[in-house]
């Protein structure tokens, strides 16, 4: 059997009001857009994975919270409604996700022999995080591909963010082992913002425009001081300084979703392809991939 690959690696942004502005037929709420920087970026990003032979998309979500062990999801098909508990006025959405079970097995097998500990989520009344489905939406609209989704356990709040580094890039290792034995091609999703400090108000119609900004200025200067790291290819440098920046910034990159991915494809030293950034509520969202095949690696902004 061939050696499976990651073929792709994504740093997918999950604010609800993305879907939203977005109106799928899924989402019972309706809008009048907004938030175009950052769609039309996933929407590039969308038609690049469609040039690209896949079989299943894993990804990982800060909005899956555990705290004993990591978890995968276990059954073949959730089917059920999804409401942001935070904005349930814009993300109401009724989704039927295909999960690649095998993968997920092999992932928590791989995973707990090299020390970690899991589990497989077996329980069909399961709810799926507005994350994983925020991300693969925008990432696959048709939804025809299966998922592996994985909860973040919350090593930065029981320990610190320097723990959250270290056990994300353990777990990174295990699931790329796992891949490579699989045999399959597989598309990676770290499914979080950067910057993470958000205002506690919602304007009247929510996609107003004229509304959003980034919270501070430092919160910008952290963002884009990680944006050029990327783009300079310097994906092990970004890793060694996350634990600072997610301190300083309140970021997303506190659940190690960034520190799994770039860990399971090698600390990428090539530069990342640039979709998007835009603030929502406050605070910072990148669209970004990296791509291990130069041929295919494009310099999008």
């Amino acid at each position: 059997m061939a050696k499976g690959e990651i073929v792709l690696g994504c740093l997918a942004p999950h604010p609800p009001h993305v879907v939203y502005a977005e109106n799928p037929e899924q989402n019972e709420a309706f809008s009048e857009g907004g938030w175009e920087t950052l769609r039309w970026g996933y929407n590039r990003l969308a038609r690049k994975l469609k040039t690209i032979d896949y079989d299943a998309m894993v990804i990982f979500t800060p909005h899956w919270q555990t705290y004993i062990g990591t978890h995968f999801l276990g059954l073949p098909e959730f089917k059920s409604k999804s409401v942001d508990p935070v904005f349930p006025n814009i993300f109401r959405f009724n989704y039927d996700i295909s999960v690649d079970v095998e993968l997920a097995e092999k992932m928590c097998e791989v995973a707990g022999e090299s020390g970690i500990i899991t589990k497989m989520m077996r329980n069909p009344d399961f709810r799926i995080d507005y994350g994983t489905i925020t991300s693969c939406h925008m990432l696959n609209p048709e939804w025809d591909k299966p998922l592996v989704t994985i909860s973040s356990n919350r090593n930065a709040h029981y320990y610190s963010p320097e723990v959250m580094n270290e056990q994300a890039g353990a777990l990174g290792k295990a699931c790329a082992k796992a891949i490579e034995d699989s045999g399959k091609k597989v598309v990676l999703i770290s499914s979080h913002s950067l910057s993470h400090r958000h205002f506690v108000t919602e304007s009247p119609l929510p996609e107003d425009m004229s509304r959003e900004h980034i919270y501070n200025h430092s919160q910008y200067v952290w963002d884009m001081k990680l944006v050029d790291m990327m783009r300079g290819g310097k994906m092990r440098e970004v890793i060694d300084i996350m634990p600072e920046y997610t301190e300083q910034t309140i970021a997303e990159t506190e659940a190690g979703g960034l520190t799994w991915m770039m860990s399971a494809m090698g600390y990428p030293d090539y530069p990342a392809e640039i979709y998007g950034y835009q603030s929502v509520i406050g605070t910072g969202n990148l669209i970004a991939a990296w791509d291990p095949m130069e041929a295919t690696r494009e310099i999008v902004l």
